[in-house]
């Protein structure tokens, strides 16, 4: 008897990505607006009258302001708008950042564009969690450790996940199953159905279909006849079938790093170094896994006040091994730390190399043998009965409070 998996499927899209990214930048660079709340877009050269707009602020939208409308025309609906230039250098750097926290929940992420991934997370949901709880945690994620906002589809294919994510917006988390097409996505129009184009929707209304659920319900045959193999396939998508799989690429992370918002503010150290411990072993963990060592270690802090503090340090040599990470880890938040109240703490490693990098290396040192031991033991145990079967005594107490992921 073959048992079919239900796919898992998440479809993650950058809110305003250019304009986000582009104020993320500006602040960063001690600019005191934030783009994000006046009417602004991201577009070309103005005065040229070739620039279109790229992206545009939700106070933008209100004027009725759309994405590839010219830059002129969008100045005519609102006289007060403020153009900036794109720059798709530092786009880059924001999507791959995305990409590195979204690796932390599977290996199998199709990058649709640079600003939206589709996630298969089919073999990487645990008994008794739930892949909107997943969807969440990302959104929240995101938020906190990057500065800016996605929505999220939860589903069962890449459909259905993508239409759930351009319904209401900013920062939302929607789910679209089977048994909520005819509710959610029925009623909506047919021209905001995927891959439905301009003179698709022309012969659409021609033919009276209206609705998203007009199509549905129509013959397949009158829509095969009409568009050929096109109208099966818009008959398809209307009642939410798709096999298509997650294309994806496997690439080796840049970084590996986990943080954590805490239930409540703690200024106790040696509360902090339990939390620091637990996430020092999964971010071992993970390179471990992944076979590469770690040659740089960050540790970041958020406070009650919404201050981010980090430092860094370079490992005399690279490493994977737990208590090298959580040892220099220790020392970075004793700087850090200061008696302040943390809301949220993070660990992060950096200038990631691989196994083979490390032993070609002229400065290549055995390292500690008997904790790479303890590492192997600990890390066999957790495969074979999964991530929380063991722990180190420090940790106890803290996993549950975290939620720490394998």
């Amino acid at each position: 008897m073959v048992i079919i998996m239900q796919r898992q499927i998440l479809h993650v899209d950058v809110n305003n990505a250019f304009l986000s990214w582009t104020a993320i930048d500006m602040l960063k660079n001690g600019e005191k607006l934030d783009i994000r709340t006046i009417p602004a877009v991201i577009g070309g050269d103005e005065a040229s009258r070739h620039g279109v707009v790229l992206a545009k602020s939700m106070k933008a939208k209100i004027f009725g302001i759309k994405t590839g409308e010219p830059i002129y025309q969008a100045r005519k609906k609102c006289s007060d708008l403020r153009v900036y230039k794109g720059d798709y250098t530092s786009y880059k750097k924001h999507s791959n950042n995305l990409y590195n926290i979204l690796l932390e929940y599977t290996d199998k992420i199709e990058r649709f564009s640079i600003d939206e991934c589709f996630m298969d997370l089919t073999l990487f949901i645990k008994k008794g969690e739930k892949l909107i709880d997943k969807a969440y945690e990302i959104n929240r994620r995101v938020k906190e450790e990057l500065g800016f906002t996605v929505n999220i589809g939860v589903a069962h294919n890449k459909l259905l996940a993508k239409m759930a994510s351009d319904f209401e917006k900013p920062d939302r988390v929607h789910t679209l199953y089977e048994d909520e097409i005819q509710q959610k996505m029925w009623k909506l129009p047919a021209s905001e159905l995927f891959m439905v184009g301009r003179k698709s929707i022309s012969k659409l209304q021609n033919m009276e279909i209206r609705t998203i659920g007009d199509l549905a319900r129509l013959d397949v045959n009158i829509l095969i006849k009409k568009f050929g193999k096109h109208g099966r396939i818009m008959w398809e998508y209307a009642n939410g079938i798709d096999s298509s799989q997650v294309i994806y690429q496997y690439e080796q992370p840049k970084c590996i790093g986990n943080s954590i918002t805490l239930p409540q503010d703690v200024r106790d150290i040696n509360k902090l170094n339990e939390i620091l411990l637990a996430l020092s072993e999964q971010v071992g963990y993970r390179l471990r896994k992944h076979e590469l060592f770690a040659n740089v270690i960050n540790v970041q802090i958020k406070t009650n006040e919404f201050i981010t503090y980090s430092h860094q340090k370079k490992l005399q040599n690279s490493s994977n091994t737990t208590k090298e990470i959580y040892d220099t880890a220790k020392q970075l938040l004793q700087n850090l730390h200061n008696q302040r109240a943390v809301r949220l703490i993070g660990i992060r490693a950096d200038k990631l190399i691989s196994k083979e990098e490390v032993q070609m290396s002229l400065f290549y040192e055995q390292g500690n043998e008997k904790q790479e031991k303890i590492d192997k033991t600990l890390d066999t145990i957790k495969k074979k009965y999964g991530y929380e079967a063991i722990t180190r005594a420090g940790e106890m107490g803290v996993k549950n409070m975290l939620n720490i992921r394998e």
